[in-house]
């Protein structure tokens, strides 16, 4: 387990207890199994495009974490365009916020870690999708995005290759880089 204490002496740096950081790498570093984690999510569908989903609970750092009421929900929808009610982001936007949300704190927590302080990022995001593929009237291309651009504005002690170095940690990166395997299972009520 790896107790989050706030000594008087921790170095801060990007709002970041870097003390606390090492410390962690070093009891990974001890105990590799603390480096699992499993992230959990489930979702209900609400009707037409609208869905909802409930984060709570998850597993990490050798323990299970959220027993104590951590409990988030976000809603989902499409555009009217897209025949939906506009009531939320749609998936493809929440896909742009992880990413923006990961790269921005893998920036962050790394710069941290190096001594190095950030005093603003702000970040811009587009991607292009055609949905020629989803509606059946292509067998060519892909479903999601074809292509994400990320455009960093960043007022920070460090030139940009090492701020993009940095991002290079963020696990949605790699996710969206790579890919990773999804099964899907269907139960029948």
């Amino acid at each position: 387990m790896l107790d989050q204490v706030e000594p008087t002496d921790a170095v801060i740096t990007n709002g970041i207890n870097v003390t606390e950081y090492e410390e962690i790498v070093e009891a990974v570093r001890d105990e590799r199994a603390l480096a699992k984690f499993e992230f959990r999510a489930t979702n209900a569908w609400q009707g037409g495009g609208y869905n909802l989903t409930t984060i709570a609970d998850f597993y990490g750092a050798g323990e299970e974490h959220g027993a104590d009421g951590r409990r988030f929900s976000v809603a989902a929808d499409e555009p009217p365009v897209l025949l939906g009610t506009d009531s939320a982001p749609n998936p493809v936007e929440f896909l742009l916020h992880a990413l923006a949300a990961c790269l921005t704190s893998s920036i962050v927590y790394k710069a941290a870690v190096n001594g190095i302080r950030i005093e603003s990022i702000e970040s811009y995001f587009e991607g292009d999708l055609d949905a020629l593929r989803f509606l059946e009237l292509s067998d060519e291309g892909r479903f999601g995005y074809q292509e994400i651009r990320a455009i960093f504005r960043v007022v920070a002690d460090a030139p940009s290759d090492k701020l993009v170095e940095f991002a290079e940690f963020s696990p949605i990166l790699d996710v969206v880089r790579n890919g990773v395997p999804v099964t899907i299972d269907i139960i029948r009520a």
